[in-house]
């Protein structure tokens, strides 16, 4: 028994030790998983061009090769034309000198203002204590009394003579290690591309046996989510980069195209390429206009499409076609930035993707779709129940008022407050909720459970009102119903829903408050009732809605008895097994089903008027 209670917590020490491991592996193995990881994603950027060519017969590795040098040309082009503009743009420096003079001379405070007055006393300052700080340095004294100051001596540091071919390494070296990883990475991309079946079928296999269905559903839904977000960054970047471009032209700056490439591309380093983007024509700006108009406008054409473009359209594009929260892109982006630099900026989300997958299909790290999916985080039944359990009436009133806007009265009460009444009695029942804290929350429910019921009570009166008092009339002519309590103030509770559905249905109902059986007995004695609902809120309400049920039939064998296990697992052909055959005349385990019950055991000679009530506007 010590072993089983124990292998939970040793399961998770195990999962947070390979999580530990893993992540110190992906940093100090980061020269290789890094083109391994670009090499991942470009392969699923490039398929779907390798499977066109090979359509139209081309073969395998000649249609790799073709897409290959197709992205090579494109690349080098691009970086070609940026070059060439960049160096186009510093070979005019110059002529941009008396505009950048005058625009660092305008940043200067004027004399007479007071920020220029504080400047100047400020720097008045400064020369006083640095000129008592540095004070000469004296020889010793010579005897005379007197002494001398020494000047030190300047000492000039000359670098040796330089040849062609160390020159020529000062100017590759820097460009040595991206090269290298360029080529690393081009090479694991082909045989990716290459050989994509084999890897497919050996990621299967990694599976495990018997995993074959599991393992082909999420290379399938990482395939579509990774395929589609690559496709969905490249449109926004592009539409990104024209439009910026545009408004570049537009407001005069040179060189427009230059900018526009390069908003486009640094994009793909999230929430800093763009500020980098920003900087250059807002630089090149300064340098060829007098003042700072067209600076401001710069920045005003980048702020409104980066505040439209991250806030409204990657949020909404990335969240909803990847599953992360926006919160999670955040978090990625900073975790893959610290482990591997810029490149992990530029992986961050499609390796997140990776990761929410693996929490979705491999039961060990589900937590990690709880930590990145854009899911919510409990259901609305669970977050009504937990907005009681901290005292939050308000909080959970408004949660019925959201489900209410887009379901149906019965849907609230059968989907979010039984099942959270469900939780509650379970909770109560383990000791796990305090006397005070069940007060609350049946108290707390069975006001919002009031406030609902008038409020569609009294439009329920206005719509009939408008539509005569011949309908209105005939509405309320029904069979009478009584709901009952089987055990507890929760059964209460769920008879006062079914009672609210069955007046909405044309019924004359009312419920008991929960009280002792002999008392209920009474109350049924004197109503006159003709069907009686005993209201169970499984599991612990099943032995006593049975006993309450016979006692009932023995008490008034002219009655009809519904019982409602309600949510009972299994449904009806269960629930009846469980109670018995002859306990009811019939078995509800949802509010839906007690609508329908309620309609069978009411037809007859006591049911005309609601049959007359659903045929008469008709008539009319």
């Amino acid at each position: 028994m010590v072993r089983s209670s124990q292998s939970p917590s040793f399961t998770k020490s195990s999962i947070l030790i390979a999580l530990a491991l893993a992540i110190a592996a992906l940093y100090f193995g980061r020269q290789i998983f890094i083109p391994l990881a670009l090499a991942f994603v470009l392969s699923f950027l490039l398929t779907p061009l390798v499977g066109l060519l090979e359509r139209i017969r081309l073969g395998r590795v000649p249609a790799v090769l073709v897409v290959l040098v197709f992205c090579f040309a494109l690349t080098a082009g691009a970086s070609w034309l940026v070059a060439g503009q960049l160096l186009d743009i510093t070979g005019h420096i110059g002529d941009y000198k008396t505009n950048l003079e005058e625009t660092i001379r305008s940043l200067h405070p004027k004399a007479g203002s007071a920020f220029g007055q504080a400047t100047a006393t400020v720097q008045e300052l400064n020369k006083d204590l640095t000129a008592a700080s540095g004070t000469s340095i004296h020889a010793p004294n010579n005897g005379s009394g007197t002494s001398h100051p020494t000047r030190p001596v300047p000492v000039q540091v000359t670098a040796p003579p330089t040849n062609l071919v160390e020159d020529l390494r000062n100017l590759l070296g820097p460009l040595a290690g991206p090269a290298e990883t360029a080529a690393i990475v081009i090479i694991f991309t082909a045989f990716m591309l290459i050989k994509r079946e084999d890897l497919r079928n050996r990621l299967i296999r990694l599976g495990g046996e018997g995993q074959l269905t599991v393992m082909t559903q999420a290379l399938d839904d990482a395939s579509r989510r990774l395929s589609r977000y690559l496709l969905l960054q490249f449109l926004v970047n592009a539409c990104y980069g024209i439009l910026f471009g545009v408004g570049l032209y537009l407001i005069g700056v040179p060189h427009a195209l230059l900018w526009a490439i390069l908003a486009a591309l640094l994009r793909l380093v999230p929430y800093v390429g763009t500020l980098i983007a920003a900087a250059f024509p807002m630089a090149m700006a300064l340098a060829v206009f007098p003042g700072w108009t067209h600076v401001l406008f710069i920045f005003g054409v980048f702020m409104v499409l980066e505040l439209i473009t991250s806030n409204v359209v990657e949020p909404w594009l990335y969240g909803s076609h990847t599953g992360i929260s926006s919160l999670a892109i955040l978090v990625a982006a900073v975790f893959w930035s610290i482990l591997w630099g810029p490149v992990g900026l530029i992986l961050s989300t499609p390796l997140t993707v990776c990761l929410l997958l693996l929490g979705r299909y491999v039961p060990q790290l589900s937590f990690l779709e709880v930590l990145l999916g854009d899911e919510p985080a409990l259901a609305p039944q669970e977050l009504f129940y937990q907005r009681l359990l901290a005292i939050d009436q308000d909080e959970a009133r408004n949660i019925a008022e959201n489900q209410l806007q887009e379901n149906s009265l019965e849907s609230l009460y059968e989907n979010v407050l039984i099942p959270a009444l469900q939780l509650a009695e379970s909770d109560r029942h383990m000791d796990a909720v305090g006397e005070r804290t069940s007060e609350f929350i049946s108290q707390s429910t069975r006001e919002i459970i009031d406030d609902l019921g008038d409020r569609f009570t009294k439009q329920d009166s206005e719509n009939h009102s408008e539509q005569g008092s011949i309908a209105s009339a005939v509405r309320l002519v029904g069979t009478e119903i009584v709901c009952l309590p089987a055990r507890d103030e929760a059964d209460e509770l769920v008879g006062m829903m079914f009672c609210q559905l069955l007046q909405q249905a044309g019924y004359a109902a009312s419920y008991l408050a929960i009280g002792t059986v002999n008392d209920m007995l009474e109350q049924v004695a004197k109503g006159g009732f003709r069907i009686a609902c005993v209201s169970a809120l499984p599991p612990f309400a099943v032995g006593q809605s049975r006993s309450l049920c016979k006692r009932l039939r023995a008490r008034f064998p002219e009655l009809k008895i519904m019982l409602g296990l309600w949510k009972f697992p299994g449904g009806v052909s269960k629930a009846q097994a469980r109670v018995g055959a002859s306990c009811a005349d019939g078995i509800a385990t949802s509010l839906s089903e007690g609508l329908l019950q309620a309609q069978l055991l009411s037809s007859g000679p006591a049911s005309d008027g609601i049959d007359n009530a659903k045929k008469l506007p008709e008539n009319e």
